[in-house]
């Protein structure tokens, strides 16, 4: 039986090992906030339940068991925020904290009721890809605004949801998944970013532009 521990700690050796490299004790905890002896010891854990491959101080890797448990768990968050989202009607910046607490607990049954009712969505709220039923998730080519050269007209295609601070603010002045800006300028060393969204134009630092990835538009 995976706990919802287990389940936490297979998400985020996905997420920290996108570049295909095995992931470091250290990673994992600074991304999960708890000691590298908790971090080595779930591991060992998982790795007797074969959801890992890991040997000490070499780091760790998903195998295919592992890597289909983390990618259901991603596909109930990001419905669910979705279902929050547009059929609840809460906002972007609040969905992630409920979507992690109720993630664990959903049936698949329910999951595909919520699929279902969605018209069968590929994106989050916040533009992420929502995995398939069978683990496939779409690849997204996209960009950091911070690394975009002045003069691009580029689409927002997705914003981190891990600080719902700038989500609140970015709603403010309107930069959405799929809303395009025209990149105007960037001051040196931290920005910053100047951008136009329709007739405005924002001035984005360093820290907010990290944030939000796009594609030529």
């Amino acid at each position: 039986m995976i706990s919802r521990a287990m389940e936490d700690y297979l998400k985020a050796i996905y997420f920290c090992s996108t570049d295909k490299r095995k992931v470091s004790t250290s990673a994992l905890a600074t991304r999960l906030k708890c000691s590298a002896a908790s971090v080595t010891n779930m591991i060992q854990k998982l790795s007797e339940m074969k959801m890992v491959s890991y040997q000490p101080y070499q780091g760790v890797r998903l195998t295919a068991a592992g890597k289909k448990v983390a990618l259901e768990v991603i596909r109930h968050h990001r419905l669910i925020e979705l279902y929050l989202a547009e059929v609840l009607g809460y906002s972007w910046d609040r969905v992630h904290e409920e979507a992690d607490a109720l993630e664990h607990v959903i049936s698949e049954e329910f999951e595909d009721k919520i699929d279902k009712a969605l018209g069968h969505p590929t994106r989050d709220p916040h533009g992420d890809p929502i995995p398939s039923k069978d683990g496939v998730v779409e690849q997204v080519s996209s960009q950091l605004l911070w690394d975009t050269e002045p003069g691009q007209r580029v689409k927002v295609e997705r914003v981190s949801d891990r600080d719902s601070e700038v989500l609140r603010y970015l709603a403010t002045i309107g930069i959405f998944p799929q809303v395009e800006l025209d990149v105007l300028t960037k001051a040196p060393f931290n920005g910053p970013v100047h951008v136009r969204l329709e007739d405005e134009e924002h001035g984005l630092s360093e820290q907010l532009a990290r944030q939000i990835f796009v594609a030529p538009a």
